[in-house]
This record gives structure tokens, sequence and C-alpha cells, in this order.
């Protein structure tokens, strides 16, 4: 099975990016998580994501807040997926992160989730990677079978109550 790296612009980030570690867990999704700047550890980003591939990765996930470069360095040295996780910052909420990460240029894409959305970018790496292993699509509809059942029970236990 293809691993997922977690790259966090900061240690500071490691709030964010916990939940986004915690479902790859779930789904069997072997993962790595490191701290690298796109500014302060330039050389160190190019070189651990222009490897990546060969190291058995199939997925980057990207977190960083306010100028959020760290996704686009990425997709910059790879054509692995990357998927940007733009982080809070108290300035201006996250919108800072969330405009830098999903303004790419043509041909250097990244996918982008909300802001914190650290569940939603391994549950997309997840179907990514499910897209040539059958045993993760089968739990990503397992997974997806039991939040449609809750809901259902959410609206049953409603309907009770009205």
């Amino acid at each position: 099975m293809k691993k997922v790296a977690v790259l966090m612009g900061s240690a500071g980030d490691l709030p964010v990016v916990r939940p986004a570690m915690e479902v790859l867990r779930q789904y069997g999704v072997p993962a790595e998580a490191h701290v690298m700047s796109a500014h302060r550890s330039a050389e160190a980003v190019r070189e651990f994501v222009s490897g990546a591939r060969e190291r058995g990765f199939g997925v980057l996930i990207c977190a960083a807040g306010m100028a959020a470069h760290l996704a686009g360095a990425a997709a910059a040295q790879t054509t692995l997926p990357v998927i940007g996780i733009p982080v809070r910052a108290a300035a201006l909420e996250g919108l800072d992160a969330l405009l830098s990460t999903v303004q790419m240029p043509s041909g250097i894409p990244v996918a982008t989730v909300a802001v914190d959305g650290a569940k939603n970018a391994a549950t997309l790496a997840v179907q990514i990677l499910a897209v040539t292993d059958e045993s993760l699509a089968q739990k990503l509809e397992v997974q997806r079978e039991a939040m449609r059942a809750a809901v259902a029970e959410a609206d049953r236990k409603l309907q009770s109550e009205l």
C-alpha cells in the first residue's frame, strides 16, 4: 500500500494535523508526519518531495498557515497528488492561507480542503489511494454507509421527539 506524507509548516500546526493522522490510521494507511517550512527549510522540502514517489508515497498532505506556500512548493517538485490544508492564523482567520493554497498556477494543482480541514484532507488522500486499492475502496464504502445510518437514526430520533 502507498504511504501518505503529512507535512506541516511549523510544529504549531500539529493540533490541526492530528485528526488527519487519526483518519489515516483508521483506514490502515501508513503515514509519516514532518515539519518542513517552504521558506525556512526550502531545500529540505525539495529533497523530501522530489524523492517521495520512490520512497513509496502516493499522496502528500501539506498544512500551513498565513502565506501557506508549503503545498505549492511541494506540488512544484512532484507529480504526486498534493492536498493543502489551510491553517487558521489569528490575523485573517485562515482566509490568507486558504487563498494562498487554492490559487495555484495552471499545471501545478493543489487540491484544497477547508481551513483546518484535516479530516477531509486525509479522507481525500484515502480516496485517491483507493483508485488502485480495492480494500481501501471497500473501507470507504463501509464508512459512507455508517454515516448514512447515523443520519437516518438522527432523523428517526428527531421525528420521535416532535
